[in-house]
């Protein structure tokens, strides 16, 4: 899925959800070591410096280099811009060979991978014993009563224009194949829940729907599905342009081994 955000790099960069500490807390209790590791399809690097805290360092990789450029600087990630064409061996090389990475994290990205491929890599790179992978999605954003049947309403409209992996996000994770060893905070088949709470204003929850690849695909097919119209309906269920709103969302973790 490579360009998938390219378009909307700068807006994904503002409007998207960052992830709570205690999320960081549990994977970093979990390995051994807190040397190296790896953020894959970092986007504009939301995940990777909430795992800087906890790792000496951090190598946050993508295939969109509009992506990596409006990423967060911190002084222990490394961002790299890996594209499609470069082989299996040479990404093994730039992350400091096999057996070397405490953890491999994949926020919101692991449904548009060759996931086949994906696990491949992360048996070769995690460190043994104790090398972790995590992977997680979140899905339905509840803001009240009155704003939650029309946000439902534009959801529906977005159904056509999902890519079919979207499904996995739909699925809550539950159907995404996952063949690691269960840590016990997320497993194949059995994701593990947290909720996500954000202070957002009108003009940011906007923003994080605009950056919505099945919303950006409308529009290269010319339509539209944040029309006028619809922003303005949206408004008055918000409670006016200028009010903050708590919104929630569910995250859906899947955390394991490597296979030895």
């Amino acid at each position: 899925m490579a360009g998938l955000f390219d378009k909307q790099a700068e807006v994904y960069a503002k409007a998207r959800p960052t992830y709570p500490r205690e999320l960081y807390e549990k994977l970093a209790a979990l390995t051994p070591g807190h040397t190296l590791a790896w953020d894959v399809g970092t986007g504009n690097g939301q995940a990777a410096i909430g795992v800087a805290q906890h790792y000496e360092q951090v190598i946050a990789t993508d295939v969109s280099e509009s992506q990596l450029k409006h990423a967060m600087p911190h002084p222990r990630v490394q961002y790299i811009h890996t594209p499609l064409s470069l082989s299996d061996e040479e990404l093994v090389t730039t992350l400091g060979g096999e057996n070397s990475i405490d953890l491999i994290t994949v926020a919101t990205a692991a449904h548009w991978f060759d996931l086949p491929m994906f696990y491949s890599l992360v048996d070769r790179l995690l460190r043994k014993p104790g090398g972790l992978v995590a992977v997680w999605t979140y899905q339905g954003f509840e803001v009240s009563p009155t704003f939650d049947p029309i946000l439902k309403r534009f959801t529906d409209t977005t159904m056509p224009y999902w890519k079919p992996n979207a499904q996995y996000v739909f699925d809550q994770y539950r159907t995404l194949p996952f063949p690691f060893e269960s840590v016990g905070l997320g497993s194949e088949g059995s994701p593990y829940m947290m909720e996500l709470h954000k202070e957002i204003s009108f003009d940011g929850f906007m923003q994080l729907l605009k950056s919505v690849s099945a919303v950006t695909t409308a529009k290269e097919h010319g339509i539209d599905l944040l029309s006028e119209e619809v922003v303005k309906e949206f408004e008055r269920a918000w409670g006016g342009p200028t009010l903050v709103r708590s919104v929630m969302c569910k995250l859906f973790m899947l955390t394991g081994r490597a296979r030895i």
